[in-house]
């Protein structure tokens, strides 16, 4: 069964070839913002403007994240969710349009995976479907989430636990890519981020050290036993860390220690093991260090699962919009990207990935797991970077405020919001989604992650952010999308 290009999808996607060029600019201002997660001040103010512009009923600050929002047009069922990312990384300034590693400026943040473009993605789409719902007398809710911080696997997990999900039918994540394609089956895996902090007594290193109580042996206890660990543990596990606190100078005994774990496992129940193995290796440190323990649960996160209707119903509209037409200069500049970054030079391809059988699970994990447990979600995947790069990498940075970007985002708009579109016009396509999510759950119960009563870490990367802040002003861009 192939979409069909009804009126109001019509409507959607003639507003949104009008507006590509605002689809663009609100692209590559996200792109020279390179905010890093939960400093996403102007971004998040920039999509919440023009989705209020656009006639939004616009809630800011969800579940504590200030760069967190919730943009609501119509009433009633079907209720219909859009939700992704739109944060940097550390240490990737990246010049767009050019094939080799060239920072914007040296050392600062910035956009080498792409949520620059799926946070344009995201406004143009709902602004596409709103039209469409109030020109063609569609009935239903579209709720549009950002969700800050999914570099560091944060915000949508609490978004759940606090019911922001309860009555949502159905829910889409865009998510940027080097093809055309939507997927089902279980796709990443799931993850806990904790903060395991040790705490000691400090003293004289040279004349004391006896009196001393040292959190940074704590650490590094902590760190030799998960070494050893590591034999024991399952191939698909992972496990990795950094150190946030060692100590400030060598005649000083640290009186404070900190490491960031990231736990992960292809089940939830799973990583939750990992993470109580964990807990008793750094008990097991503080005890022998005779310092005191506190972990911090930043995050905790199921895999990601995409529902098989919702992406039959996305791939439909894949295949009526088509792949963009690349011209060979883009052609060229993508082989030549590729060859840099040493991956096969494949060029862009020229036709939307054919929806295959469930997606192999992979390693990575993506905050919007638990959503994808609680409601049937459909993942689309558009083509607005090179095929075959590694994200965080330079060269992921090098196409993301180019006119090939922007082509793979017109596209992927417009295959996001036909589908959306097909719901609210078909609202009887939702028991076939419900049922097959029954079939995929198959009896699987969830259950939030989360310690209880855990809030987020609002300070997250504020110091680094206000650093770069100012420098990174100069780069911004000088006009404002209007999308109309």
């Amino acid at each position: 069964m192939s979409a069909i290009a009804t009126n109001a999808k019509r409507g959607a996607f003639d507003f949104l070839d009008r507006n590509a060029r605002e689809l663009a600019i609100l692209s590559d201002s996200i792109f020279y913002f390179g905010e890093l997660g939960l400093q996403e001040y102007e971004t998040a103010g920039l999509m919440t403007s023009l989705l209020e512009e656009a006639g939004f009923l616009v809630q800011r600050g969800l579940s504590g994240f200030e760069t967190a929002f919730l943009a609501t047009y119509g009433s009633g069922g079907p209720v219909i969710a859009l939700h992704t990312e739109y944060d940097a990384n550390p240490e990737n300034s990246q010049k767009s349009g050019v094939a080799h590693r060239e920072e914007i400026l040296e050392g600062a943040p910035g956009h080498c995976e792409g949520h620059n473009v799926n946070g344009a993605v995201l406004v143009a789409a709902a602004i596409a479907i709103k039209r469409a719902m109030q020109e063609y007398g569609l009935s239903g809710t579209l709720k549009v989430f950002g969700a800050p911080a999914e570099e560091q696997i944060l915000s949508r997990p609490y978004f759940v636990r606090d019911g922001y999900f309860d009555d949502v039918d159905a829910a889409f994540h865009n998510h940027i890519s080097g093809e055309f394609k939507a997927i089902h089956g279980i796709t990443h895996v799931a993850l806990i981020s904790a903060v395991f902090r040790f705490l000691g007594e400090s003293v004289h290193a040279s004349t004391a050290p006896w009196k001393g109580r040292d959190a940074l042996d704590a650490i590094m206890l902590m760190d030799a036993g998960m070494a050893q660990h590591r034999e024991h543990m399952r191939p698909e596990m992972r496990a990795h860390r950094i150190v946030l606190e060692g100590g400030h100078q060598p005649n000083v005994i640290p009186a404070r220690a900190s490491l960031w774990w990231y736990f992960r496992d292809p089940t939830a129940e799973g990583v939750k093991s990992l993470f109580d193995k964990a807990h008793k290796i750094a008990q097991g440190a503080a005890l022998m260090t005779d310092t005191s323990l506190e972990i911090d649960v930043l995050s905790a996160v199921w895999p990601v699962r995409a529902n098989q209707t919702l992406a039959e119903i996305l791939q439909q509209n894949i295949e009526l919009i088509g792949m963009p037409e690349w011209s060979a200069q883009e052609q060229d500049f993508v082989r030549s990207l590729q060859i840099q970054a040493k991956v096969e030079p494949t060029g862009m391809p020229l036709t939307p990935t054919p929806l295959r059988g469930p997606s192999p699970q992979r390693a990575p994990s993506n905050d919007c797991g638990d959503i994808s447990w609680k409601v049937p979600m459909g993942r689309l995947s558009f083509p607005s970077n090179a095929p075959n790069l590694s994200f965080h990498h330079w060269s992921a940075g090098a196409l993301l405020a180019t006119p090939l970007a922007h082509k793979g985002a017109l596209v992927g708009a417009k295959a996001l919001s036909g589908a959306v579109i097909d719901l609210f016009e078909q609202p009887h396509m939702l028991d076939e989604v419900r049922r097959t999510f029954k079939d995929e759950l198959a009896g699987v119960t969830y259950a939030s992650l989360l310690p209880e009563g855990q809030q987020p870490p609002a300070a997250l990367n504020k110091d680094m952010m206000e650093r770069w802040r100012e420098p990174m002003r100069a780069f911004y861009m000088k006009e404002r999308p209007n999308f109309r």
